[in-house]
Formats: C-alpha cells, sequence, structure tokens
C-alpha cells in the first residue's frame, strides 16, 4: 500500500541526503520520481544535501496545488512512481493535504522531509499537519550534537553567533557560522539557556554548562 512517510529530524541530521539516497536508490531501478523543495539553501529549485550532492526540483510556490500540478504531469503523459518533497516544513497545511490525496487517490507513495520544529521550538505548520496525517512519522538516526556533546533537539537561528528568539519564522540560512544569519543544532538545556558554541567560547560559564566530557571529569 503507497504510504505518506514524514522523515523528520533536526538540521544537520541528514535529511535532504536521505532523500537524495532514495531518490537515486529508485531511480536505479528504473523508477521515476517528482521531487518537490521549497527554499532548498542551494537555491530555487534545488534538492541539495551538506555533503555536496544535488538535483533538480520542483520549487514549490505559496499558492501552488501540488496535487492538481501532478495530475497535471501525469495527463501530459509524464510518469511519477513516487514524490519526494524536501523542505517540507515550509510547506502549507493544505499542501500537506495535497500530498495525502496523491497516496490515497492515486497510489502514489509520498516521502517527506523535514524539520520539526522552528529556532523557538514551535512546530512548523507544515510539520504539524504531516504529524497529524502521515501514516508513519520516522525520527532519522544520525544524531546531529549540540556543542556540549549532548544530543541535539532543537533548532536556533543565531545572529553573529549569538541566539535569537524573535522574528519571522522562515529565514533561509545554513549551519555556517560564517553568515551573519545562522542556524546551529543546541540540546534542549542549552537551547533554554540561547548558550550557542560561540557565546560558550567567549563567557565566563558555570560548571553545568560545560561540555559533557569534560563536565564528566570535574
Amino acid at each position: 500500500m503507497p504510504e505518506l512517510v514524514f522523515f523528520s529530524g533536526t538540521m544537520d541530521c541528514g535529511k535532504s541526503t536521505l532523500a537524495l539516497q532514495i531518490e537515486h536508490n529508485r531511480s536505479a531501478r528504473g523508477l521515476q520520481g517528482m521531487i518537490f523543495t521549497r527554499d532548498d539553501r542551494a537555491g530555487e529549485g534545488k534538492l541539495s544535501s551538506r555533503l555536496g550532492l544535488v538535483t533538480d526540483a520542483v520549487e514549490v510556490e505559496d499558492d501552488q496545488d501540488v496535487y492538481a500540478y501532478l495530475v497535471e504531469h501525469l495527463s501530459r503523459g509524464g510518469r511519477a512512481d513516487y514524490v519526494i518533497a524536501d523542505e517540507a516544513q515550509f510547506l502549507a497545511p493544505e499542501q500537506i493535504d495535497q500530498l495525502a490525496r496523491v497516496v490515497d487517490d492515486l497510489d502514489i507513495d509520498v516521502f517527506a522531509f523535514g524539520i520539526t520544529t522552528d529556532f523557538r521550538s514551535k512546530l512548523f505548520p507544515g510539520s504539524q499537519r504531516l504529524v497529524e496525517l502521515a501514516d508513519r512519522v520516522e525520527v532519522l538516526q544520525v544524531e546531529a550534537l549540540c556543542w556540549c556533546g549532548a544530543r541535539a533537539t532543537h533548532n536556533a537561528r543565531t545572529i553573529g553567533g549569538h541566539m535569537v528568539v524573535e522574528g519571522a519564522q522562515v529565514v533561509v540560512g545554513d549551519v555556517d557560522q560564517s553568515e551573519d544569519i545562522g542556524y546551529e543544532v543546541l540540546c534542549r538545556r542549552h537551547h533554554r539557556r540561547r548558550t550557542t558554541a560561540a557565546t560558550a567560547r567567549a563567557g565566563a560559564l558555570s560548571p553545568d554548562v560545560l561540555p559533557v566530557d569534560a563536565a564528566a571529569r570535574r
């Protein structure tokens, strides 16, 4: 039976790499897929991973009906044995409903990839709808690590290395601290305390914010 599967995790845990691997595995077996994305780091109409892999994709617009787009593609003689939707957290809830309809009405597997919560630890509307509708929710097993060595569970937005908790929900960036506006993955403790790697290096921190291995030696 076709499924809507949501692969979720923090930034930097390999979601886009897995999406590209799924695309590779299926295309190597003669299958053809439709790839959707939204606001990828590599630019419009691209699906990319931090490992340097990249492929073309359909850039989803604000009011686009992805179900209708796929039906039109098929009616013109196109083929779609599966659908991949990367950066799915940026899709509108209605577009997630349309992906579910692709599964139910067209009998096509849909693999959606995205982060669950934003830099304020609030659910993205698209991710919330995926959790509500998906046949399966898979948490990626590649663990991103906080600067302290603990498992990273939260995404932080940074400006000049300092964590910020206000602003628009969607600001495209990357886990590249050379940028003025960037992102960093943190454990819950340091997300609550707004302690990034930069501020940990710069300031007099209490012992309970030392790296895990250092704290263990005390």
